[in-house]
């Protein structure tokens, strides 16, 4: 495995936490350059995505980089059988970095085990999004000011939201308190709360989006009930509108709240809190760019901050 390699954010610590945000924060600012000059990344995407394709590869443009891959797995050699392993290790002899994104569990870390070139996780089934990870992240430090000791309610999908899931273990380091809002059939799964306990994360769980959770929280991160998860189109159907954010449901929560999605979002936040100056999940998208500019560079090994 490279180990620049970045498969899931539990695998790296707080201060590369700390410096992932730090070159966000420089890309920003400095969002066009040629430190990729010579350098081509791989986009595989083995499953649909537009904001996380998008943002990789516009990262990769503005940094000066080249682009190969595949959008649609049906383009490519897999829809005829290929393995996974062969053609990690046939693309392994074209690129410099390879970011991918896969529908089952342990895929990218898998990938960094047949290769010697750094693979990039963009989201493997319902396990890890650490890419998104960090453009939450960034967006709460951007929000917030800070990090520690903010209250951060995590509403709908939590058993599949492999978001959640990331953004938990990635907070272990700043002392949060966590509320989980869901219905019991889509609740926190037990590893991730046993990862509470032994980390010291703070959590409760309730399966009621009232005013009193609303009105205490920093951040509320509204997720979608995805369909694609679920086996039984009656339980999807069930649960998919159970928790629906309106505009109205903001005005006694603190000034400093902000809602953050990672889209796509379908019926959990109503267009009428678009306007509102809390909706935070347009630029929270934009972040993604910055994120993730970040990612590949320290993938690459260059440093933007020397």
């Amino acid at each position: 495995m490279n180990s620049n390699s970045f498969v899931s954010i539990a695998d790296i610590s707080k201060d590369e936490i700390l410096d992932l945000l730090s070159r966000a924060e420089y890309f920003e600012a400095h969002t066009n350059s040629k430190l990729l000059d010579g350098k081509v990344v791989a986009t595989l995407f083995f499953e649909p995505s537009t904001r996380t394709r998008l943002s990789f590869e516009t990262a990769v443009n503005r940094l000066g980089g080249r682009i190969i891959g595949f959008s649609d797995p049906g383009t490519s050699s897999s829809s005829k059988g290929e393995s996974l392993k062969d053609t990690i290790k046939m693309v392994s002899n074209y690129a410099d970095l390879i970011v991918m994104r896969h529908h089952l569990e342990g895929a990218a870390r898998y990938a960094t085990e047949v290769t010697d070139i750094p693979i990039v996780n963009a989201g493997d089934g319902a396990n890890q999004h650490p890419s998104q990870t960090m453009l939450d992240l960034y967006s709460i430090y951007k929000t917030q000011g800070k990090l520690t000791d903010l209250t951060i309610t995590l509403v709908g999908d939590l058993k599949y939201g492999r978001t959640v899931h990331s953004l938990l273990q990635a907070m272990k380091y700043f002392n949060p308190h966590f509320v989980f809002v869901s219905s019991p059939e889509l609740a926190m799964p037990a590893e991730y709360k046993e990862f509470c306990r032994v980390e010291g994360i703070d959590f409760v769980e309730t399966t009621d989006f009232s005013p009193e959770v609303i009105n205490a929280s920093d951040i509320i991160y509204m997720t979608r009930v995805q369909r694609e998860r679920f086996t039984d189109p009656l339980e999807y159907e069930r649960v998919k509108d159970l928790y629906t954010l309106h505009d109205c449901m903001l005005a006694d929560s603190k000034d400093n709240l902000r809602v953050l999605h990672p889209l796509p979002r379908v019926g959990e936040i109503d267009p009428d809190v678009d306007d509102n100056p809390k909706a935070y999940y347009f630029e929270q998208a934009h972040n993604g760019m910055f994120a993730r500019q970040a990612i590949i560079t320290r993938a690459l090994g260059i440093n933007p901050l020397k």
